[in-house]
């Protein structure tokens, strides 16, 4: 072999070496997320989080010598079959460490998955149910940890928020009836029924308790026409998907009754707002999760801004959530270093303790899911007024003060 030869395979060798060590310090973060189907813009939300807080860290050098990539997979309509698939797809990938997610499944089976592969993951969909599969063995599940907080407020804070309210005098109350309506999935499902026997733990009466199948709604009318039979005082429907909510706000409106309504989750979602224009002004909704963009909170207002900066429009809960959540693995990985060492990763990961945009995080070691409370993930509760949502609830987080709906009468 000639000098020029030698030369030549010696700077092969290296730029191979160099490429190597590159791909190397490149951690990929999966992202399971619904990037078509009925939430589909929640899915958009979770990629674009996630991408905003690895586009931040690799600007900034990256963490503990690593850098970071995105690779998401679509869990569709979040059925059994298409999580599993999507899990897989991520699990088979080469280079990912790290599984993140809004929600995949409602159920949360797929925490059993991760366990089963040591994968880290982070997740935020129905906590009762991951609590569920994880108290069992805490330490069985080192890799999972659930950002949203205990989902037990849901069941059991309306009712006094709404008697708070008509203890205010902001609208009348005549004989304590609340009309609840669901859909047949985990999610909406346990909240309802938590609802349920909290409002006849006070002495209310349930006057309508629908059920519809879980997935697209086309048509609210017939249990709208059940509603007005008898109008009650409260109009509760726990379906979380944006686009059902949107209908069922807009089918109410046609002739509404003298009813403060409730809904859950879909309004904090922009999509509901944009199919519901000044419809869904005077709508009652909360969340365990929320980001808490206001001046109390300077955490929630730093990232919801670094979010919109970004992408030219507010996010939700989960866009600033899947950022927090990279940032909670990067805290993690920088105490651990290598990013291949899943069980010091995830247990590194319990340490987390600070705020974050949607209160102060801190996990709970029996459950592995962030505490709820004031002083940690509180219940906040808002109402659409002028298309945007304010924050009614708690005192210590409140934008604005409960606006008596144009539908009610006097």
């Amino acid at each position: 072999m000639g000098r020029y030869s030698r030369i030549l395979a010696i700077g092969t060798a290296i730029c191979a070496l160099t490429t190597s060590a590159a791909m190397a310090d490149l951690v990929k973060i999966g992202v399971l997320a619904p990037l078509t189907g009925p939430t589909a813009s929640d899915g958009e939300e979770f990629v674009r989080g996630a991408r905003l807080a690895a586009k931040e860290a690799n600007a900034n050098g990256g963490i503990a010598g690593h850098t970071f990539e995105i690779v998401t997979a679509d869990v569709v309509d979040h059925s059994a079959a298409n999580v599993t698939s999507a899990v897989e797809r991520l699990l088979g990938t080469e280079g990912v460490h790290i599984i993140l997610t809004g929600y995949a499944s409602l159920s949360m089976f797929e925490v059993e998955l991760m366990a089963e592969a040591n994968m880290p993951y982070i997740a935020a969909g129905p906590s009762p149910q991951f609590a569920g599969i994880v108290s069992g063995d805490p330490s069985a599940y080192d890799c999972c940890w659930s950002f949203t907080a205990d989902f037990k407020g849901y069941e059991t804070d309306v009712t006094p928020t709404i008697e708070a309210l008509l203890a205010a005098g902001h609208f009348p109350l005549d004989n304590k009836t609340v009309a609840i309506i669901s859909s047949d999935n985990p999610y909406s499902k346990t909240i309802s029924e938590g609802m349920k026997s909290a409002f006849g733990d006070a002495g209310w009466t349930v006057t309508v308790d629908e059920l519809v199948p879980f997935g697209p709604v086309g048509d609210w009318r017939p249990i709208l026409a059940k509603v007005r039979e008898n109008p009650p005082d409260v109009v509760i429907n726990t379906d979380y998907i944006p686009s059902n909510a949107a209908l069922f706000t807009n089918q109410f409106r046609e002739d509404p009754t003298d009813s403060v309504v409730f809904l859950q989750y879909a309004p904090l979602v922009p999509e509901f707002v944009e199919l519901t224009k000044e419809n869904s002004d005077g709508i009652l909704y909360n969340a365990i999760g929320a980001t808490l963009d206001v001046d109390a909170w300077p955490r929630g207002q730093e990232v919801a801004k670094k979010y919109k900066d970004e992408y030219g429009v507010a996010s939700g809960a989960y866009g600033t959530g899947l950022y927090e959540m990279a940032t909670v693995y990067f805290e993690a990985l920088d105490k651990v270093g290598d990013p291949t060492d899943h069980d010091a990763v995830g247990k590194a990961i319990v340490e987390t303790k600070r705020p974050v945009t949607s209160g102060f995080l801190e996990f709970d070691p029996a459950t592995h899911v962030a505490r709820q409370g004031i002083d940690h993930v509180p219940v906040t509760f808002f109402q659409i007024q002028d298309g945007g949502g304010v924050m009614i609830s708690p005192d210590k987080y409140k934008s604005g003060e409960f606006k008596k709906p144009g539908w009610m009468s006097e």
